[in-house]
């Protein structure tokens, strides 16, 4: 089926560009969001990952699987982006007064929310602690479920590379966890 569309893709039909853009913009955007962690850097990289994507698809090979040689593009634009980036602080959120503003949400439980952000943030910062490319697999990984193979092929990477390099960056993680979690029992 999605060979079908790729197929009438390729051939310029707007129906079938629009079928692809629809299914994987999602996918695009949240492998871009663990790499950047900046939701407008992801969204601008997400938009233009498939816009690159769709102008060379006539160079896509329909016998290799789609999705790896999409999320190859989108790694290669959030990798050139990691590059380029300057280190920023973001000032949303705070109030006139210079304090930072809870803003309520549609979870009925505001702790457990409050908590889950929490969570996904430490996650968050401990992936950008993470070369560009261990960033991209454990990406790819844990949040886009590839397998080895695909991972690979996305990353330009041999199999073994690809499972020495997930267990490293998994153990730089934890290590940084446990760090993080000592220096705030002594906070």
């Amino acid at each position: 089926m999605e060979q079908n569309w790729i197929q009438s893709a390729q051939r310029g039909e707007e129906q079938a560009v629009t079928w692809l853009v629809e299914t994987y913009q999602r996918p695009v955007y949240y492998l871009c969001f663990r790499m950047l962690g900046d939701a407008d850097e992801a969204e601008d990289a997400a938009q233009e990952a498939l816009i690159k994507a769709i102008s060379h698809l006539s160079t896509f090979d329909l016998a290799r699987p789609f999705r790896p040689w999409l999320f190859s593009i989108a790694a290669n634009e959030c990798v050139d982006r990691l590059r380029r980036q300057r280190p920023t602080v973001s000032l949303d959120g705070m109030g006139e007064d210079g304090a930072w503003e809870w803003k309520a949400g549609h979870s009925p439980d505001p702790q457990i929310y409050v908590e889950q952000q929490e969570r996904q943030s430490q996650v968050q910062a401990l992936l950008t602690t993470l070369p560009p490319t261990d960033r991209l697999l454990v990406t790819l990984f844990y949040w886009e479920e590839l397998s080895y193979d695909e991972i690979a092929q996305v990353a330009g990477l041999t199999v073994s590379a690809v499972k020495s390099r997930l267990f490293r960056a998994r153990r730089l993680m934890a290590q940084q966890w446990v760090k993080s979690a000592k220096e705030e029992a002594y906070v």
